[in-house]
Parts: structure tokens; C-alpha cells; sequence
């Protein structure tokens, strides 16, 4: 079926403002790609200390280099099978409305650099099916990838609790605090 003219613009100025750099990983058999500029960076899975009272698809917190971060299981979060984690399983930390958070995903893939043909506007299902978090649709290299929009993965509340468990400023920042609440 041929694309309209009005349909090609609308694809093209979609996938204009989305073309770049995207970090792929793997949940699952499927592949995901977020935009490399939200990645802070990605370490294999360390201790996480559990935090009561979450929802299951937040699994905790990590110190990382003195900063407390909050981490999800994106596979519990895209209500996937719990995974055990292995040498491949990775966090990648992301910036998050300035707040970041550490996303758990079942190994890492590459980075690629997709053009505006290279992607598609997300499928559009029911009214019942949420599909805001998704920011579009990559071919490259002969595979399919879901891009994923961080921003709407997470709703605000979940956002606001998870925004609450990290460090809300650099512990650096908050010596003279502490040293006034020593002093009262």
C-alpha cells in the first residue's frame, strides 16, 4: 500500500527529531533502544539493599561512588518474567527529569546510529493499551528495535517515588547541613 504524501511528512519529521544515537539491549528475544544522550553509564549488577512497601518491578538501591540510586527490573516493569540475573545482565544508570535511576536489562547489545528512514511511528493499538512509552519503531541491520521513550516508561507518581529514594543532592552539598544539625 503506498504512503500518502501527507503520511511521508509526518513519518519524516517524526523520525527527523528522533534520529541519533540509541543504546540497544536485549528483555528477552525482543530488542530495545534507548537515546545514547540519557545513558550515564552501564556496570554489570552489583548488591542492591531491597526497599519494603515498592512496587516489585523496583528492586532497591545501589551506592554508586557515594550517590544513592534507585533501580528498576524493566522486565517486571514491562510485565515480563523475573530473570535471574547473570554475567550479561547490565545497569544501565539514565538521567531522568535530572534524577538518576539504574535500569536493569538482560544484556546490552551496541550502540547504533539511526537515520530518519530508519524509524517508524509506534504502532497503534487499542485505546486500552498504553503505548505512550514507546518513542518508535527501528529497522537496522536487518532487526526490528523498540525505541523507548524513559520519560513515559515510568508514570509521574512512580517517578516521584523513585525521585525519593535517591540521594537529593551530592553528599558534598549537604556537609554544611549535617554539620549545622550537629551544632543545634
Amino acid at each position: 500500500m503506498e504512503k500518502t504524501k501527507l503520511e511521508n511528512s509526518v513519518q519524516h519529521a517524526l523520525g527527523h527529531t528522533m534520529s541519533g544515537k540509541y543504546l540497544t539491549f536485549a528483555l528477552g528475544n525482543e530488542e530495545y533502544g534507548i537515546e545514547i544522550l540519557n545513558v550515564r553509564e552501564i556496570m554489570g549488577v552489583i548488591e542492591i539493599t531491597g526497599i519494603p512497601q515498592v512496587p516489585e518491578f523496583v528492586k532497591g538501591v545501589i551506592n554508586l561512588r557515594g550517590s544513592v540510586i534507585p533501580v528498576i527490573d524493566l522486565r517486571l516493569k514491562f510485565n515480563m518474567p523475573p530473570r535471574e540475573y547473570d554475567k550479561e545482565t547490565c545497569i544501565i544508570v539514565v538521567n531522568l527529569h535530572d534524577t538518576f535511576i539504574g535500569v536493569i536489562v538482560d544484556t546490552v547489545k551496541e550502540v547504533v546510529d539511526l537515520l530518519a528512514s530508519d524509524i517508524d511511528e509506534p504502532p497503534r493499538f487499542s485505546t486500552s493499551v498504553d503505548t505512550s512509552f514507546i518513542l518508535g519503531i527501528a529497522k537496522a541491520k536487518d532487526r526490528v528495535m523498540i525505541l523507548l521513550n524513559l520519560d513515559s516508561v515510568l508514570s509521574n507518581e512512580e517517578m516521584q517515588k523513585l525521585a525519593e529514594t535517591g540521594d537529593p543532592l551530592p553528599l558534598d552539598e549537604l556537609k554544611p547541613e549535617l554539620e549545622e544539625q550537629k551544632n543545634v
